[in-house]
């Protein structure tokens, strides 16, 4: 990268520098301040002034130091190497730092976000006088035991191959291809850079219809995701945001994880840090990590580069996406993303809008949540970025601007409950605060592995569950004994979904993920005792006796005792609570 002086400090406010003297800089340019090399952006243009917003600690810089300017936007690294390995908000190899500077990151320290080093063995998929489009698969590299990584062309490359390699070892550096252009020869290697806050290029949107499957029951059965769909998770400290995150990266069946935390608490990402590579994927018994991207970005590492770091981890994803692969995102949190920008908003002494948050906040949150979705791509696969945003509100509040903003633009919501946390009941996803507007496109897909029984019982038990909410309102003024029998067993069956389906253990070997035949053998057998139930009580039998029978206890640690391939084992109590209720 060449770098060239283009101006100077004049004042210094935090992470954001006033320079003047600017000559050839541009907007969104990537820019070095002092003889430190901080990295920075310029975000804000005036003749010969401009505001740049530097991305490390900008102590000891002083009005006069020299900024260079590298002609080019923030970009991050595209190519074989991103799986497995941990990076800050602008791309920078936290291990490899590490080596070179201890366990204190040093300012302005650099190391290249793709090894230099390790070959590769790329295998090529063209041949000398092919024409190469943008986003067409060049050749492959297994880049982990999961992840075949295809090298792609460029999105802004198009021509003829006047050469290419032949199978071998290459670095990432290396020339693999030459193409002729219309403005002359292209030397392509197995990577290539993109600018973060501009979207990868696709040839069209693709609707929604295939749920991302996680294993967890609440969010399949009840809020379903589509694959390349959004979703806020809102919830106050301690009610299981970053724990439910962690239970669908490791449970969903995308190909691969982008894990961003922005702004977390360091203790917090360290035990991200050590437990991902000690979890076993399922569904291949190699580490997860093998599926990975990580971004450390704590609440301790300066704020702008927090600003960064979700652009840099959508840019990641889309270019996994543009090879044909499904990528959910875990954003944890988007709320202290907020507060980055908020910070750097008042110290440009920006005009706030809402408890201080800039006026542009909901724009920023709409321009992120629209990254995500399912693609064709330039080279004619298909993929998908699903985005999992958690939002921390203050006090647990969910009309504050971020949690209100983003609900505008995502169209899924999955609630915490304080309440359910404090009883232990995980995960905490509220069914009374929670929904999904993904229901009607994901419907055919449930229908054609399950027939019309997934829809049908999903509306029956939300409509139970809508009604136990008024019950209880009911008992809490005049006692359970004031309600007839037939009302009390509703209260029944819902306490027998809530403890039986709803909450889920993440550490039994058999509950912490449910297949999809396992969750609607469940819901059957509920439903079932709800309706052979509702009939024994018209006919006189008493709550009492409907409590008593024996085969209601395993109904409660079905979760528990039945493996996810012993359906047949699901067969046999419902055929025993059959004969059970039949006694009555």
């Amino acid at each position: 990268m060449e770098e060239q002086i283009i101006g100077r400090v004049k004042r210094v406010n935090g992470p954001v520098i006033e320079a003047e003297g600017i000559t050839n800089g541009m907007m969104m340019e990537l820019v070095r301040v002092s003889e430190a090399r901080l990295i920075g952006e310029i975000i804000k243009l005036s003749g010969a002034c401009a505001i740049i917003q530097v991305y490390e600690d900008t102590t000891g810089v002083a009005p006069g130091n020299i900024i260079y300017g590298s002609g080019m936007p923030l970009s991050v690294e595209l190519g074989p190497g991103l799986i497995g390995t941990i990076y800050d908000g602008i791309q920078r190899p936290l291990e490899r730092l590490a080596e070179i500077s201890g366990t204190t990151i040093q300012r302005g320290i650099q190391a290249p976000p793709l090894s230099r080093d390790h070959q590769w063995d790329f295998i090529p998929a063209l041949k000398t006088g092919d024409f190469v489009t943008p986003g067409t698969i060049l050749g492959r590299v297994q880049e982990s035991e999961r992840i075949e990584h295809r090298v792609l062309c460029p999105p802004d490359v198009l021509g003829e191959i006047i050469s290419i390699v032949d199978s071998g070892a290459y670095t990432v550096d290396e020339t693999i291809a030459t193409i002729k252009t219309s403005s002359g020869n292209h030397n392509l290697t197995m990577m290539h850079r993109w600018p973060i806050r501009k979207p990868r290029p696709v040839t069209d949107r693709i609707p929604l219809r295939i749920p991302l499957i996680t294993g967890q029951r609440v969010i399949d059965t009840l809020f379903p995701l589509a694959k390349g769909g959004t979703v806020a998770i809102p919830g106050g400290f301690g009610t299981g945001k970053t724990m439910t995150q962690h239970a669908i990266a490791k449970w969903c069946d995308a190909d691969i994880i982008v894990y961003i935390g922005c702004g977390e608490r360091g203790n917090e990402m360290t035990d991200v840090l050590n437990e991902f590579p000690k979890l076993i994927d399922p569904r291949t018994g190699s580490s997860l990590m093998e599926r990975t991207l990580l971004i450390a970005n704590t609440s301790n590492m300066p704020v702008s580069a927090r600003e960064a770091s979700i652009y840099t981890g959508a840019t990641l994803a889309e270019y996994y996406r543009d090879q044909g692969y499904h990528v959910a995102v875990m954003a944890d949190s988007t709320s202290r993303w907020a507060e980055a920008l908020r910070e750097l908003s008042g110290r440009m002494e920006e005009m706030p809008a809402e408890e201080g948050f800039p006026a542009y906040l909901p724009t920023r949150i709409a321009e992120f949540y629209e990254r995500a979705g399912y693609m064709q791509n330039l080279n004619g696969t298909e993929g998908s970025v699903s985005l999992i945003g958690a939002v921390s509100p203050p006090g647990g509040d969910f009309s504050e601007p971020v949690t209100q903003h983003t609900k505008r633009f995502v169209r899924c919501f999955w609630g915490l409950d304080r309440q359910l946390a404090n009883a232990r009941h995980y995960p905490a996803i509220s069914w009374l605060d929670s929904y999904s507007e993904y229901l009607d496109e994901v419907s055919p897909w449930w229908s054609t592995r399950a027939g019309d029984s997934w829809a049908r019982n999903r509306k029956r038990i939300m409509e139970l569950l809508q009604r136990e909410v008024k019950l209880q309102q009911v008992v809490k003024l005049v006692g359970p004994d004031a309600l007839p029998d037939s009302q009390r067993f509703i209260i029944e069956v819902c306490s027998l979904f809530k403890n039986a389906f709803l909450q889920q253990n993440a550490f039994d070997k058999n509950d912490c993920y449910s297949t999809i035949e396992k969750q609607l053998r469940m819901m059957d057998i509920i439903l079932l005792y709800a309706d052979m139930g509702e009939t024994a009580i018209r006919r006189g039998v008493t709550l009492v006796n409907l409590r008593r029978i024996k085969v209601l206890q395993d109904i409660v640690k079905m979760k528990l005792t039945v493996a996810n391939d012993d359906i047949a084992q699901l067969d046999r109590l419902e055929a025993r609570l059959i004969r059970s209720i039949e006694k009555l």
